[in-house]
Formats: structure tokens, sequence, C-alpha cells
């Protein structure tokens, strides 16, 4: 085998593991909003546990990305892929790290829908979801058109906060049981992390912007 298609073989096994880091957190978004909408505990301290895996999983990643980039002579457009790569598992890191905050937060929710108060998370949660499918897949499948409608779909994430940022307000305003007040706070928390996880995705879009054009933000960086 020529060093260029083990290089190559390389490049495919890093795209399998990016999938398989993708599938670890879009799962892991789902399964926090389900603990939430049932008040499942036990499925929200299995989504905390398995945040472990998805971390390893970050570690394996940048380990394959060092590999390639101390054992072969990479050019420009493998370098960007491989810089992309590396980019991209930070964010996807974060956006587990998310999950499973969501996850704490319905443990200390612990009660009977308490999305009452809040209809509109689970609508977030499903944009940000696909989001984040779909930004995997434009680098991937190096789809330049997708990751800019990914960008562009942040602004629906971003919408939703606010419908429900003024929903829980409302819920706070006439609200004097300090139960459901702390209650009302918590699900505030809750849509902060899915518009952060739309960020990321969006950040995620930006860099495989720059591994086809070589910019990042409209900065030539390579």
């Amino acid at each position: 085998m020529t060093a260029r298609s083990t290089f190559e073989t390389e490049l495919e096994q890093l795209n399998l593991d990016l999938i398989k880091m993708g599938g670890m957190i879009e799962e892991a978004i789902a399964k926090s909003i389900g603990a939430l909408e049932t008040s499942d505990t036990n499925i929200a301290n299995e989504i905390i546990s398995a945040d472990r895996t998805v971390d390893d999983m970050e570690k394996q990643i940048e380990a394959r990305c060092l590999r390639l980039l101390m054992r072969q002579q990479p050019v420009a457009r493998d370098l960007r892929a491989i810089s992309t790569a590396l980019k991209m598992i930070t964010d996807m890191e974060r956006i587990g790290d998310h999950a499973a905050d969501i996850a704490e937060l319905t443990i200390r929710l612990d009660s009977n829908k308490p999305l009452s108060m809040a209809q509109h998370i689970p609508e977030m949660a499903d944009i940000a979801t696909q989001m984040v499918r779909a930004c995997v897949k434009s680098f991937i499948d190096n789809n330049l058109e997708q990751a800019k409608e990914t960008i562009a779909r942040d602004d629906e994430v971003d919408d939703l906060f606010n419908v429900v940022r003024d929903e829980l307000i409302k819920t706070l305003s006439g609200e004097s049981d300090a139960e459901k007040a702390n209650q009302a706070i918590d699900l505030m928390m809750i849509a902060k992390y899915l518009e952060r996880i739309g960020d990321h995705a969006v950040n995620i879009c930006e860099w495989v912007v720059f591994y086809d054009t070589g910019l990042h933000k409209q900065t030539q960086i390579m």
C-alpha cells in the first residue's frame, strides 16, 4: 500500500469517527429532552455517565488527527480537512456537555410535566439536533451549501429561545410559589443550553466552509 493510499484510508476512518461522535451527541440531546419530558431521572443519569464516552471519542479523534499530521505530509486540502476535524470535535464535545447539563437540570427539576411552563423547548431541541446532524454531514459530504443552510437555521433556534424566555418571564412575574419559580429558572437554563448547541453547530459549519474555501469568517487562513 502506498503512503497516499494509507493516508486516504486514515482519512476515511477519521470521517467514520466523526460520524460516530455526531451520532453520540445527537442521541444525547434527544435522550436529555426525552428524560425532561417524562421526568425520567434514570435516563438523565445515563446521559451524564455517557458523556465520558463522548470525551473519550474526542481524544481518540484528536490522536488520529495528530498521527496524520506527524506521519504524513498532507497537501493543503488534506491539511484543511484535518484542521477542520480538530476544530469540529471541540464543538462536538461541548454539545455533549450541554446535553449532560440538561440531564443534570432534569434530575434537579424531578417533577411531573415541567415543560408545561415552556412548551417550545422540545421544538428547540429538535431543530438543534437537526443542525448537529447536518453540520457533520456537510463536512463528510463536502457540501458547502448544506453548511450555509445550517448556519441560517440558527435564527430559528434563537427565535424559539426568545419565545421560551418570554413564556418563563410571564410565569415568574405572576408566580409566588418559590418551587415553581426555581423550576422556571432551570427551564430557562435548559433553553440557553439548547441555544448554545445551535451556536456550536454554526461554529462547526463555519469550519466546514474553511475546509472548502480556506476562508474562516471571511478571513483567508489557508
